[in-house]
């Protein structure tokens, strides 16, 4: 049976007001949306029919007061998460929040990797993750881009840090070279140098729809930032990539424009 290590297992956006935030992600995307049941803390679960994908929250004060911005954030399976961070620590990772637990759900801590990109360590309380629908739902995020301080460096960071292994490269030109990973459950993103413009690492997650046209419009209604797209990449599937209302950035993904 293979071992949930190193997999994308939920998401998580933190903003400045929830429920526009909901209402922006339930139109574009088509996910459902509901109240987390967590008391005095309020958490919208965010669904693709049966499947719960992601959460969110507005941004907790401390980390505010660290300068946090609306953004997305991915959750990656560990075996023992306070195993785990003095692990990446010592290989050059940063630590933002320690090892705290979530009441009947499980244990995670903030962390950066050592060139720049945010994410969180995870461990579920159930012991394993359940099986997601198939690769290409609508709903379901199909992949995952990290821009990083040093693309070569971070690949190399996260394969031996999570098992993951490069499974290609491709020559972007101007804008150096794409390295496609694998993290022993499929394909599942790219990294690369963030550009000069890009004032800082992160991690971006596309989410997959069934247009990628009619999703653009739908950002575009809501009040959204078209930044780049929609236009094909390399495979064949089409892309767009936006900002929300709050200034979040996120992408989308569809097998047909």
């Amino acid at each position: 049976m293979a071992t949930p290590t190193g997999k994308f297992v939920w998401y998580e956006y933190m903003g400045n007001d929830l429920k526009a935030a909901a209402d922006f992600y339930t139109h574009v995307v088509g996910w459902t949306a509901r109240d987390g049941g967590m008391a005095d803390f309020p958490y919208e679960i965010l669904s693709a029919g049966d499947h719960m994908v992601a959460g969110m929250m507005d941004i907790p004060a401390e980390a505010r007061a660290m300068g946090a911005r609306p953004s997305w954030m991915g959750y990656i399976w560990v075996e023992d998460v306070d195993a785990a961070l003095p692990k990446l620590t010592a290989a050059g990772g940063k630590g933002y929040k320690p090892p705290s637990d979530i009441p009947g759900v499980g244990r995670f801590a903030v962390v950066a990797d050592p060139y720049g990109g945010a994410f969180m360590l995870f461990r579920d309380a159930g012991g394993n993750p359940p099986p997601p629908p198939p690769a290409g739902t609508p709903g379901l995020v199909g992949w995952h881009e990290l821009h990083a301080d040093d693309g070569a460096k971070a690949l190399d960071f996260y394969c031996n840090f999570f098992g993951w292994k490069k499974t290609s490269d491709f020559d972007m030109g101007p804008m150096g070279v794409y390295r496609m990973f694998e993290t022993g459950h499929g394909e599942q993103g790219g990294m690369m140098t963030r550009m000069p413009q890009t004032p800082m690492s992160f991690w971006l997650y596309y989410v997959n729809v069934d247009s990628v046209d009619a999703a653009a419009e739908r950002i575009k209604a809501k009040g959204g930032q078209i930044i780049n797209g929609p236009h094909e990449v390399p495979g064949g599937q089409w892309i767009v990539q936006a900002t929300d209302p709050q200034g979040a950035m996120f992408a989308l993904l569809s097998a047909k424009r």
